[in-house]
C-alpha cells in the first residue's frame, strides 16, 4: 500500500519539482484536530491513485519555511503541485469527494 510520506523544509522543493507526477502536499500540525481527521482520507487517496500522484505531509511545527513560501496561513491546507507550480489550493478539512474533484483535472 502506498504511504503518505513526510517531507521537511530541506527536501520540500526537490519533492514537488522532482517527479513527473502531480504532488498533493498536506500542510498540518499534530495539535490540529481537523488535520488529523484528514489523515485517513489522504491515505485512501494515496492508495486509490497509486502511481498517478504523490501525496506528502509537511508538519508546520517542524518545517515552517515551505508553508511561509507558499502563503499557508490556515491548516489543514492542501496544495496540489503540477510541474512544480501550485495549481489547486484547498484550505480546511474537506471530504474525499471534494479533494478528488480538485485532483481530477491533473491526474
Amino acid at each position: 500500500m502506498p504511504a503518505v510520506r513526510a517531507v521537511t523544509d530541506d527536501d520540500f522543493e526537490e519533492t514537488v519539482r522532482g517527479t513527473g507526477r502531480p504532488v498533493l502536499v498536506d500542510f498540518w500540525a499534530p495539535w490540529c484536530g481537523p488535520c488529523r481527521a484528514m489523515g485517513p482520507i489522504l491515505d485512501a487517496l494515496a492508495q486509490a491513485h497509486e502511481g498517478m500522484i504523490d501525496i506528502v505531509k509537511v508538519n508546520l511545527d517542524e518545517s515552517p519555511r515551505a508553508a511561509e513560501r507558499h502563503g499557508v496561513s490556515s491548516i489543514p491546507a492542501l496544495l496540489l503541485f503540477s510541474g512544480g507550480e501550485v495549481v489547486t489550493r484547498l484550505v480546511g478539512a474537506k471530504p474525499r469527494t471534494m479533494i478528488e474533484s480538485a485532483l481530477a483535472d491533473h491526474l
